[in-house]
């Protein structure tokens, strides 16, 4: 399970406005990655998968995921946004760090669970929630988010 998170999936001092903003950014960064050839389906499947119930968790974190057939291989891209935006989430309040999970529609019961709880998991730690929050250096977020899906 290892390299999902590059510091190149990394996406610091962004200013978003709102859900959706984050979610097409997202999905245009999978493209310029070259996670999917079609930002539009991917965008589709997060908005999709928003409309089922909240990805926010608690304390300004969010997971949207997204699983589709335009995925072309598991990532995980990770935007830190320089302001909280609504975002429906477990404790009401508004979100500025989204962790994204992409996976590709075949490994839905595999690899899409696996990132999910794992990723549930670090976002219950305190020093992981705060190095995100005190740090802009995308290799620093990127290492510790690998570490977590890793462990």
């Amino acid at each position: 399970m290892s390299d999902f998170v590059k510091a190149g999936n990394v996406f610091v001092g962004q200013s978003l406005a709102t859900r959706e903003d984050m979610l097409r950014f997202i999905s245009d960064k999978a493209a310029e990655l070259g996670v999917t050839d079609d930002a539009d389906a991917v965008y589709q499947a997060f908005v999709a998968r928003e409309e089922m119930g909240e990805t926010g968790m608690t304390d300004g974190f969010a997971v949207p995921h997204a699983k589709s057939t335009a995925i072309k291989e598991p990532a995980v891209i990770v935007v830190k946004n320089d302001h909280a935006i609504e975002w429906p989430s477990f404790d009401d309040k508004p979100i500025d760090v989204a962790i994204s999970l992409l996976v590709p529609d075949d490994e839905a019961g595999t690899t899409h669970i696996r990132l999910l709880s794992k990723t549930a998991v670090l976002l219950m730690k305190d020093e992981f929630k705060a190095l995100v929050r005190d740090t802009d250096d995308a290799e620093a977020i990127a290492a510790a988010v690998e570490a977590g899906i890793e462990d």
